[in-house]
C-alpha cells in the first residue's frame, strides 16, 4: 500500500498551526495540517459559555485579518466572545487556503530509518515527512493536584469542563487558581448567587486600562511583550486579566468587598476539611505591588514622551480589607460551607507521548530554541515564552512561525543543493569510468 507523503507535516489546526501554514504557504513550502477534531475546537468546547478573549479585536489577532471582517459588531476595542474567535480562525483558514484535514490524529512520530524524514502514525493511516511542526499549543492535558480524592462527597471538575453556573449541583463552590480562567469562573458564579471561596496564589494583575489605553498597548510601548525570559522566581506566577463585560480590571480585595471569600492557597485535604497556605495577604500584596508598579512605568512613559494621556488617580485607590482577607482562613470543612463543587482553574501540563524523538529532556519539556527543536526536523510552535512574552498569544505566535517558516526554507536550500549535486557527481562518475 503507498504512503502519503508530504515535505512538513503541522500538528494541530489551533493559532498555532494556522499562522504556521500561513508561513509556509508564502515561503513555498509544500505541507499538511492534521486536526483530531475541528479548527479551534478547544475555544468551541473547552472554555465556559461565557468566555470572551483576554485581549481586545485590534490587538489579538492574526495581521491581514480583522476580526469585524467575521463579525461585524465586533469593534475594534470590543472582547470577542469565544465562538467569534473559533469562526475567526476558520475563516482565516479559508482566507489562505489552509490544507487542513479535520478527524485526524496523530498517534504517533518516529524518525524513519537510514533516511530523512518522519513516519507519522495517524488514525486514518501512514504519513511520511520530511519535517514535522508540534503545534498544539500549551493547554494540552488538564492539571489537577493530587491533594482531594475522587471519590470524596463534593464534586469536582477543571475549568475545562466549566460552561455555567446552572450545571453545578446547589450549594458553595471553591475555585482553586486565580489566573484569568478561576477569577472569571469565580466572579461569574458570584454574579450567579452563589457563594464562592477563591485560593489565590502568586500572581500578576495588570490594570485593564489605564489613562484611555489598554494594558495591551501598555506592555507593547513598554517593551514588555518582548522580554526573552521570565524573571527568576515567576514560572509559576499567572496574570490575573478579564474582558468580561467590557473588560475591567481584577482586584481581589473589591470581588472579597462584593462578598466573595478569598483564601491563601490550597495545600492539604483531611476527611473533608481543606487547609489553606498563610500566604493569602502576601500574594495579594505582591499583586498590587505588581499592578502599582505598571502604572508607575505608564506614568514616566506619558511624562517622558509628552503624551497627551488624562491621569487617573483614582486607579491608585485601595479598597478597605475584607473580614476574611483581616483574618484569612486556615482550613474550611467543606460539608459545613455547604460547598458543593470544586472547581480546578489550575493550568495544563504539556504531553508529547505520542512523539518517539530525541526532542525532550528528562522532564518531558521541548528541548529547543524559538522552537527549533534538538531532533533535526522537528519543531515546536505555540509554547509559552517560546521566544518572548508573547509567544502564545494570537499575534505572537504569527511572528514564532515566521521564524520557524524561515528555518525551514534554509534547510530545504540545503537539501535542494545536495540533490542538485548528485547528477553532477554520477556524470563525473561516468567521464571517469569511459577515460579509464
Amino acid at each position: 500500500m503507498s504512503v502519503e507523503t508530504i515535505d512538513t507535516l503541522v500538528i494541530g489546526a489551533g493559532q498555532a498551526g494556522l499562522a504556521m501554514s500561513a508561513h509556509l504557504r508564502n515561503a513555498g513550502v509544500p505541507h499538511l495540517v492534521l486536526e483530531r477534531s475541528r479548527i479551534a475546537e478547544r475555544w468551541r468546547s473547552e472554555r465556559w459559555d461565557s468566555l470572551v478573549a483576554n485581549g481586545p479585536a485590534w490587538h489579538d489577532r492574526f495581521p491581514d485579518l480583522d476580526f469585524g471582517d467575521v463579525d461585524g459588531s465586533v469593534g475594534p476595542d470590543d472582547f470577542p466572545h469565544k465562538e467569534t474567535v473559533a469562526d475567526y480562525f476558520v475563516a482565516f483558514a479559508q482566507k489562505i487556503a489552509a490544507p487542513v484535514r479535520c478527524g485526524v490524529e496523530v498517534l504517533k512520530v518516529a524518525r524513519l530509518d537510514g533516511r530523512p524524514g518522519f513516519r507519522v502514525e495517524t488514525s486514518l493511516g501512514v504519513i511520511e515527512a520530511r519535517r514535522v511542526v508540534a503545534a498544539t499549543g500549551p493547554f494540552q492535558r488538564p492539571s489537577i493536584p493530587d491533594l482531594v480524592p475522587m471519590q470524596a462527597p463534593v464534586r469536582q471538575m477543571h475549568s475545562t469542563a466549566y460552561r455555567n453556573p446552572g450545571q453545578l449541583p446547589a450549594g458553595a463552590v471553591l475555585v482553586v487558581g486565580a489566573g484569568s480562567s478561576g477569577v472569571q469562573i469565580a466572579e461569574e458564579l458570584m454574579r450567579a448567587g452563589r457563594t464562592v471561596y477563591l485560593s489565590v496564589g502568586p500572581h500578576d494583575r495588570p490594570p485593564r486600562s489605564y489613562r484611555g489605553r489598554d494594558f495591551v498597548w501598555w506592555l507593547g510601548v513598554l517593551g514588555k511583550w518582548d522580554a526573552a525570559a521570565q524573571e527568576p522566581g515567576k514560572e509559576h506566577v499567572t496574570i490575573a486579566v478579564s474582558g468580561a463585560r467590557g473588560g475591567h480590571t481584577i482586584d481581589f480585595r473589591r470581588l472579597a468587598g462584593e462578598g466573595m471569600v478569598l483564601v491563601g492557597r490550597t495545600d492539604g485535604y483531611d476527611k473533608g476539611v481543606l487547609r489553606f497556605a498563610p500566604d493569602l495577604v502576601d500574594n495579594l500584596d505582591k499583586g498590587d505591588a505588581n499592578y502599582r508598579a505598571l502604572l508607575d512605568e505608564a506614568d514616566a512613559y506619558v511624562a517622558r514622551n509628552g503624551l497627551d494621556l488624562p491621569e487617573e488617580p483614582e486607579a491608585r485607590a485601595r479598597v478597605p480589607d475584607a473580614p476574611c482577607i483581616a483574618d484569612p482562613l486556615a482550613v474550611l470543612d467543606l460539608d459545613a460551607a455547604g460547598v458543593g463543587t470544586i472547581i480546578w482553574a489550575t493550568g495544563f501540563v504539556s504531553d508529547y507521548g505520542w512523539m518517539e524523538v530525541d526532542a525532550f529532556d528528562a522532564n518531558g519539556r521541548p528541548r529547543h530554541q524559538r522552537g527549533v527543536s534538538s531532533e533535526p526536523g522537528i519543531y515546536f510552535l505555540g509554547l509559552p515564552w517560546q521566544s518572548r512574552r508573547g509567544s502564545s498569544f494570537i499575534w505572537g505566535v504569527w511572528h514564532d512561525a515566521k521564524y520557524i517558516a524561515d528555518q525551514i526554507v534554509i534547510q530545504r536550500s540545503y537539501m535542494s543543493y545536495h540533490a542538485a549535486c548528485a547528477p553532477a557527481a554520477a556524470q563525473g562518475e561516468q567521464r571517469a569510468t569511459r577515460s579509464a
